[in-house]
């Protein structure tokens, strides 16, 4: 992996560690959950060989600390943020967006905002869940998990929220970032000592979970989409879900959104978190989905 070049952006409420790699057109990677910069460790390289590719930690997030820590939280404000990225980092040309889970709401909502700084947005299983028919369950199940972590702990809301986003997807382990890429350098128990990286990695991973759980995925798993606008702009969006994840919250929320826009469903290897599962060819596909033909790879799925 090459060591890429580091960055501090001040925004407002917050200081955002940034990274940089490559050169030529700039690539946005938007993470989701507590994964961080680091969740694109796998793929960034590759991806830098074509594309200026910069990653960041979110707000509040692992090395992006907030100013005030207990500051509610809010797409609108995150995506404020990828766009001074792209000011900061493309003043002068649009760039290309990924953005994954929570991440891939941010990517949606900076479309929505900004659709002239931007070539193309791929959002890989945004949990935009207030799409779906069923919306009123996941408002409870946002509430179970809100009071689970305030009567009984951060292990106890994991895993109820590991369940509600398995769906009929079957069962789903609690994950450090369940909503997101898993950080595959998370401990998971007896094993050979991590490497100093993957455990300061590891570290940041764990320690962000209170945060993300309680203030990340209640706000942008109630965002409502701008249906209209999205649908305006579909020319530039390009939503994708994971081949293994049918039946799980966040792919049934990308697939519905999809069908509403009128849009196809891209179809990336793995499931959620296919970007640390197969990183090799999840980055394939993501290189089509930036520069290849906007025609669907699939058409939509009724969720």
């Amino acid at each position: 992996m090459t060591d890429p070049t580091t960055g501090r952006l001040r925004v407002p409420g917050a200081t955002l560690h940034y990274e940089v790699r490559g050169r030529g057109p700039l690539l946005l990677l938007i993470p989701g959950g507590t994964g961080g910069a680091a969740s694109f460790d796998a793929v960034a390289d590759d991806l830098a060989a074509e594309h200026t590719v910069a990653t960041y930690d979110p707000r509040g997030l692992s090395r992006s600390p907030l100013d005030d820590p207990e500051a509610e939280q809010r797409v609108a404000e995150h995506a404020g943020d990828a766009f001074r990225l792209l000011e900061l980092l493309s003043p002068d040309e649009p760039a290309r967006v990924f953005g994954a889970s929570s991440g891939a709401i941010t990517a949606l909502h900076l479309l929505t905002t900004r659709p002239e700084r931007l070539v193309r947005v791929v959002a890989h299983e945004p949990p935009v869940v207030e799409v779906l028919p069923d919306a009123a369950d996941h408002r409870a199940l946002l509430a179970r998990v809100r009071e689970t972590l305030h009567a009984r702990g951060l292990m106890p809301a994991m895993t109820e929220f590991a369940a509600g986003l398995a769906g009929e997807g079957g069962s789903r382990r609690p994950e450090p970032d369940p909503a997101s890429h898993t950080d595959s350098a998370a401990p998971s128990g007896a094993g050979p000592a991590l490497p100093p990286h993957a455990a300061a990695r590891a570290e940041r991973t764990m320690a962000d979970l209170p945060y993300f759980l309680g203030r990340i995925v209640p706000r942008f798993m109630a965002y409502p989409p701008d249906l209209h606008r999205l649908a305006a702009l579909s020319h530039r969006l390009v939503l994708a879900v994971g081949q293994d994840s049918p039946g799980e919250l966040p792919h049934r929320s990308a697939a519905a959104l999809a069908e509403r826009l009128g849009t196809g469903l891209r179809h990336f290897p793995g499931g959620h978190t296919g970007l640390t599962t197969h990183p090799a060819a999840f980055g394939a596909h993501l290189r089509t989905a930036l520069t290849g033909a906007l025609t669907p790879a699939e058409a939509p799925h009724t969720p």
